[in-house]
């Protein structure tokens, strides 16, 4: 055999494999450097093609100002709720009782919101109600070593069957709730207040990650929780701070949905979880923890809000939002484990 051809043969393989090492580093880089961004601008011109297709005149209301308003708007209380279970996510834990937490603010900051001598107390007990079960998540999982699904699986539920007894198993409504009306249906600069406290909430979030010491440390957790113990990072203060900011920005979005429908009851914010950390899924966050950032989680939630939008005015019905949705996730998590696979192999 000649050893010519063996060694043509030899070069040729290995350019063969330094071009497809090359390729996958360069989609790894973009992956890194946009996240999820591409998919939304696809995900955009993929609706707007499809609701010109099947109109009857052949026009789109789908890309006007006033249909990308009603998205955010959509969006917003997602989004809160997205960057609280960011926190989360990114210590490698889960939280699965946003939505119940979520309820029980709601309900106890209507009825507050009740007597004509305290609506001013509504906004504060929205906020206070969803720091405490916040505070009760991180205690168990930091202090008692309680297993983070397991804790919020069963606060989960708890919370759900207090919010329905807070609420007697009705429906607490207030149409006279000035002290905090604003926050669900009023607008500054033409813009929805609920956009702007979604847009409030993701900065703060984003600079606590980023530019502060906590943030460091929350990631370090993330990475190795027994590496930054070591380090001197106290992971315990850690772990409580993310479980209870998360509770914290579930009581605002009780608050935020509350007001926009000036009532309350113990089936709110029922699967809000779900979609909160599908968004937080899809900006890239890993659910082992460690890798993540907010600007991912907000692109995840406008990800979602323009798929059910999409999909409504399309005219199918919310089953099939919950296919795509699912989908969607899936692909999301494939595409986290690939990003994984090529880090370990640079």
């Amino acid at each position: 055999m000649s050893t010519t051809g063996t060694g043509a043969a030899s070069n040729a393989d290995t350019a063969q494999a330094t071009e497809q090492k090359t390729q996958g580093s360069f989609a790894a880089r973009t992956f890194e450097r946009l996240g999820m961004l591409p998919v939304l601008v696809v995900m955009y011109a993929l609706f707007y093609g499809l609701t010109i297709y099947f109109s009857d005149d052949g026009t789109s209301n789908f890309l006007t100002s006033g249909n990308n308003m009603n998205i955010l708007r959509q969006v917003a209380i997602n989004l809160v709720l997205a960057c609280g279970m960011t926190f989360v996510i990114l210590t490698g834990g889960i939280d699965l009782s946003v939505g119940s937490m979520l309820a029980v603010a709601a309900v106890l900051g209507m009825k507050v919101s009740m007597p004509e001598a305290t609506p001013w107390l509504a906004l504060p007990t929205f906020v206070i109600a969803g720091l405490a079960c916040g505070v009760i998540n991180g205690t168990m999982v930091a202090y008692f070593n309680i297993n983070a699904f397991v804790v919020t699986l069963g606060t989960m539920t708890a919370l759900r069957g207090a919010a329905y007894l807070l609420a007697n198993g009705t429906t607490v409504m207030n149409t006279n709730i000035p002290s905090f009306e604003w926050l669900g249906n009023g607008e500054f600069l033409a813009v929805p207040w609920l956009i702007w406290i979604a847009a409030a909430v993701s900065v703060v979030s984003w600079f606590i990650l980023r530019k502060t010491i906590l943030g460091l440390h929350i990631y370090a957790v993330g990475g190795n929780a027994q590496a930054a113990r070591l380090t001197g990072i106290k992971v315990t203060t850690v772990l409580l701070f993310v479980y209870a900011i998360n509770g914290l920005f579930s009581g605002i979005a009780g608050a935020m949905s509350s007001s926009r429908l000036y009532a309350a009851n113990g089936n709110w914010g029922v699967g809000y979880e779900l979609d909160a950390i599908a968004a937080v899924v899809l900006g890239g966050t890993s659910l082992n923890g460690g890798v993540g950032s907010i600007w991912g989680t907000v692109i995840g939630a406008l990800i979602i809000g323009v798929m059910n939008n999409g999909l409504t005015i399309l005219g199918l019905s919310s089953f099939w939002q919950y296919v795509a949705k699912g989908v969607v996730i899936v692909l999301a998590v494939l595409l986290d484990k690939w990003r994984q696979q090529h880090n370990a192999a640079m």
